[in-house]
């Protein structure tokens, strides 16, 4: 699936969920509707600390996803050896957030590990349904 941009309700999610977890990592996979990431998928098992956030994918239900999402507990946002490996795992788009949490201190990166653009998009979300 081609990945247009990252809904903006959805951004500020991530970087509520990683600025209230620090300083430990907060982690999860990155879910799309018609190219736009609008889900933060966390996985049962997901292990947090100061030096890491560690995702378990062999507990990932049957649903795809486009890429993954995690916080540094500091305000360097490259991806190190670890995530790298992470990246080649999980899709193609990969956001890496850090000190303060806010609007300009995320980035997103390809599988690679190279930033790529990610536009922010103002789109109406679905409101999730009870059963």
């Amino acid at each position: 699936m081609k990945v247009k941009g990252i809904a903006r309700e959805t951004l500020e999610f991530i970087l509520s969920v990683s600025r209230s977890s620090a300083p430990n990592e907060f982690a999860g996979l990155l879910q799309a509707e018609e190219g736009v990431i609008t889900e933060v998928l966390i996985l049962p098992g997901t292990e947090s600390s100061d030096q890491n956030a560690v995702i378990k994918l062999f507990m990932m239900p049957n649903v795809s996803s486009v890429g993954s999402v995690h916080s540094h507990p500091g305000s360097i946002i490259t991806p190190s050896k670890a995530d790298l490996r992470l990246f080649g795992k999980t899709g193609s788009h990969h956001i890496i957030v850090g000190a303060p949490y806010d609007e300009n201190s995320w980035q997103c990166y390809n599988a690679d590990g190279e930033p790529i653009d990610l536009p922010v998009l103002d789109v109406e979300l679905d409101e999730p349904e009870i059963i």
